[in-house]
């Protein structure tokens, strides 16, 4: 009567065991400390759950005594009553995480500084968690009864590992069985002491938009970034979408002001949201402003008195005044040998359009010049200085010298009389030269066709 009961409480679990899937069988086991279970297929995973749950009748003899004695003098293993109630209080310590798989120590400790778990079911779980680890290398010690080995010969079965073309050996399993081995060398996972709390740095603490202002770099797909750091890349940069750029008739060069949102997960810069000024007015205003290849241009009848009646001694000035004249609308070139004072010279007219012509907006652009000689044009003008040093590759030249054309072309679009003064123009044409791709042709001077 006895061992028709055994064996109909068998048979319950054993088909309570088949309605788990797979991944279920796989925590079960571990929990249980049953090794080698990775590759194993759902058959094999139900006997060893049983084997282990259940008492071994390998041998009548053995089990006869047990069942006499109430004791086993041939296994170095504890006696037991009921092995089933042992297993199942052992399991129902350990923590499982949502995967199926035993908490970790340190997210054990985690759930515990949430207060998703009390100290004494932390103090639980961790104990619970070193009685696995030990009743694991006990087990692994106590296999001097080497007759269990017989159910090897399972192996030699191998029409379970047909189930790997049927989809269930998916990365996900692949995954999970790299974690279990990581877990089965004690190796915790996660970030350790107190960086387990601390959040990153370079993520937003908050979505809340913020207002952003820069340049606005238009490419030819219509799309654009906000340059909010001066007129190169940077990360802070905001991404400026077609549609804004198309119902506000954003052009290149405009001064922009909007709110931003912050960038989010997979993406690299930051978005607009709503787009405030242009140039300093209002958006819709400034979509009736004219471009500036429509504008008609005319001879310059307007001159931009250099001398100062102040600095009598200023002969440069004075005789730029009398020889060569400037005025509004004009172009004009240095050229001199090299070391001949062409800078000073840049030097004088700026200073002489700021004083005597203050209506005036004075842009000077050096290319590929020292980062002294910038400081000092800083430290001399009052005016705007666009700068890219010698140091910097030559694609920055190109890029700096016609976002700062394009502003300029914005500037006189609002009505505004604008100087450039451009610092040089030969350290520009190498700089495109560089930059541009070779066409095959080369002219005088190994300038490349395609840089002019």
């Amino acid at each position: 009567m006895k061992a028709g009961n055994t064996m109909a409480a068998e048979a319950l679990e054993k088909s309570a065991l088949e309605n788990k899937d797979k991944d279920q069988l796989l925590a079960i086991a571990q929990a249980l400390g049953v090794a080698s279970v990775s590759r194993a297929s759902k058959a094999t995973l139900i006997e060893k759950i049983l084997e282990k749950t259940a008492p071994p009748a390998a041998a009548p003899s053995k089990s006869a005594g047990r069942d006499a004695n109430g004791s086993t003098k041939g296994e170095g293993r504890k006696p037991s009553s009921n092995p089933d109630k042992g297993g199942t209080a052992r399991s129902e310590k350990v923590m499982l995480g949502p995967d199926g798989e035993p908490l970790a120590e340190w997210e054990i400790e985690l759930a515990e500084h949430e207060g998703r778990l009390s100290p004494e079911d932390a103090a639980e779980a961790r104990e619970a968690r070193n009685d696995e680890r030990g009743g694991d290398r006990n087990n692994g010690q106590q296999r001097g009864d080497r007759g269990d080995r017989g159910d090897r010969g399972d192996r030699g079965d191998r029409g379970d590992r047909g189930d790997r073309q049927g989809g269930n050996w998916d990365s996900q399993d692949r995954n999970g069985r790299r974690r279990r081995r990581r877990g089965r060398n004690g190796r915790d996972e996660g970030p350790q002491g107190s960086d387990r709390y601390d959040g990153q740095d370079d993520q937003p603490f908050s979505n809340e938009p913020v207002e952003v202002s820069g340049y606005l770099d238009l490419r030819d797909e219509g799309y654009g970034f906000l340059r909010v750091n001066g007129y190169l890349a940077s990360r802070d940069d905001s991404y400026v979408p077609v549609k804004l750029t198309r119902q506000f008739g954003l052009r290149k060069g405009d001064y922009v002001t909007g709110m931003s949102r912050p960038a989010g997960r997979n993406e690299k810069n930051p978005a607009m949201l709503e787009i405030h000024t242009v140039n300093g007015m209002n958006p819709e205003k400034a979509r009736q402003r004219p471009r500036f290849e429509d504008l008609t241009p005319l001879f310059p009848d307007e001159k931009l008195r250099l001398e100062d009646p102040m600095d009598p001694t200023n002969m440069t000035a004075r005789i730029i005044d009398l020889i060569s004249p400037i005025g509004k609308g004009q172009r004009g070139l240095i050229v001199s040998p090299p070391k001949a004072g062409k800078t000073t010279v840049m030097k004088t007219i700026a200073t002489k359009i700021e004083k005597n012509n203050p209506e005036v907006k004075l842009i000077v652009l050096l290319i590929d010049e020292r980062p002294e000689e910038v400081t000092d044009m800083r430290r001399t003008v009052q005016g705007e200085v666009i700068a890219s040093t010698f140091d910097r590759p030559s694609d920055e030249h190109t890029h700096i010298a016609e976002l700062a054309i394009e502003k300029a072309k914005r500037m006189v679009e609002m009505g505004e009389d604008v100087v450039v003064i451009l610092d040089g123009i030969t350290r520009l044409s190498r700089a495109y030269n560089l930059a541009a791709p070779a066409s095959g042709r080369i002219m005088s001077g190994g300038i490349d066709a395609g840089a002019l």
